[in-house]
């Protein structure tokens, strides 16, 4: 190895310092903790400490070394060229390790605080490796759910579903690539895209296509004539879980895990905030939200509507003069920020007006004991039981008894919130959390 480029090479990532802030310990300096100066890191930080069960401090110090070993690592792919084979840093995020493939320059990845660790292969090699299987990628067995370059091994990883570990092997060779290089791991997984619910986004069952109304806890409320119990839904993928139609017209899918409701309508373009669910009275003005002809507005004509289509009638509906067309079936219908109800049908459409109607939201959230989910609360899972709202047609976040402090909310510098009788003014921009009432985190809160 030449020792120029050595000595060079760790002048320069001390300069940067590196050379002592990979491996980090609870005495690192304040300079080289990780900063929460604006919104979006301090949201980061919150989200760490709630994933990784992490305190607040612990995450920083964690974001701290995983930039560094970040900037170590791509020095390092400069400087080792055809040697590098991968890096990973390990399960606290403070130790980096390095793979090369030539053993001589392990002074090299020390003088960069990591630790070198000699394999066969280099990344190039297992990138080339992989490139061969995404190639064949069409040729893939079902029951290989994906395939991924594994640099802790040195290997590349093909996934299989049970049974199909010798198919996978098969179509592995058939690809070229060879058999020492690739570990076929058993899985369980079943990839699919997932989304965020939001109401006015079409989805999808069978042939037909109607609109989402609005984010529940574990799902979305929509028109019963848009599925019955028990049928499928796509993008977001789900099962109808609850459907009423005719007498009413509403239904609710239970999304599969992975897809997150959000308290947004879309405006087509952009979103509005879904903050409850007050009723408005007669003659308010009232928008709603669907697939097929975007964002229109009218007002609230009359109430507890009795209408009969052709599959029979259907009972307290309200009317309006907002226009919808066939797909906007389910959409949203909001006043202000405070939804109001799901399309259901009516007469004419959005190029010469019509007569349209919706069926109120409190109806359905009180028949299936759902929660409408609204700004100001965090997303909830689409694995959680829908519990009882306090009050089903209007659910918020409720205040500490005497304090204005809340979690999961977003306090800039020198914001001010009340807890347990006494003022506090933030110290750190942050996005709160529980646990983190202004009393139990001084490092975040001071008495104002």
């Amino acid at each position: 190895m030449n020792r120029k480029i050595l000595a060079a090479t760790a002048a320069a990532i001390a300069g940067a310092g590196l050379v002592t802030a990979i491996a980090l310990t609870p005495n690192a300096s304040a300079g080289q903790q990780a900063t929460a100066g604006d919104q979006a890191q301090s949201e980061m930080l919150a989200a760490m400490a709630r994933d990784l069960k992490l305190t607040p401090e612990q995450a920083k110090l964690r974001l701290a070394s995983e930039q560094r070993a970040a900037v170590a690592d791509n020095t390092l792919k400069k400087q080792l060229g055809t040697s590098y084979a991968g890096s990973w840093l390990d399960g606290s995020g403070t130790t980096l390790t390095v793979a090369v493939t030539d053993a001589a320059v392990g002074d090299l990845v020390r003088a960069a605080g990591a630790t070198p660790k000699t394999v066969a292969r280099s990344a190039a090699d297992l990138d080339a490796a992989k490139l061969r299987l995404d190639a064949k990628s069409a040729k893939a067995p079902k029951t290989v759910p994906g395939w991924f370059t594994d640099v802790t091994t040195n290997s590349i990883v093909v996934l299989a579903n049970a049974g199909g570990e010798g198919a996978a092997k098969s179509w592995a060779a058939e690809a070229g690539v060879p058999s020492d290089l690739v570990r076929v791991e058993a899985s369980t997984e079943q990839p699919r895209a997932l989304i965020d619910i939001i109401g006015g986004n079409a989805y999808t069952f069978g042939s037909g296509r109607c609109s989402i109304g609005f984010a529940v806890d574990g799902g979305f409320v929509t028109a019963g004539h848009c599925g019955r119990t028990g049928t499928r839904t796509s993008n977001p993928s789900g099962s109808v879980a609850g459907s009423s139609f005719p007498g009413n017209d509403y239904a609710w899918v239970r999304a599969d895990a992975g897809n997150t409701p959000r308290p947004l309508v879309n405006r087509y373009p952009g979103t509005v905030p879904v903050a409850g669910s007050t009723e408005a009275p007669v003659n308010s003005s009232v928008c709603r939200s669907g697939s097929t002809t975007g964002w229109r507005c009218g007002t609230i004509l009359q109430k507890n509507t009795s209408v009969t289509y052709p599959e029979g009638t259907i009972t307290g509906l309200t009317r309006t003069n907002a226009c919808a067309e066939p797909g906007d079936s389910g959409g949203s219908w909001l006043t202000g920020d405070q939804a109001q109800g799901v399309t259901s049908g009516g007469s004419g459409n959005c190029t010469s007006g019509g007569t349209i109607y919706f069926q109120p939201i409190s109806e359905i959230l009180s028949v299936y004991n759902l929660r409408l989910t609204v700004s100001g609360n965090p997303p909830s899972s689409t694995t959680t039981t829908p519990t009882t709202p306090t009050t089903p047609t209007s659910p918020t976040t409720s205040n500490p008894p005497g304090g204005t402090w809340a979690p999961y909310t977003y306090y800039g510098s020198g914001a001010t919130a009340s807890y347990g009788g006494s003022n506090y003014r933030v110290i750190q921009p942050h996005t709160s959390m529980p646990g983190w009432e202004p009393p139990n985190v001084p490092a975040l809160w001071e008495l104002a």
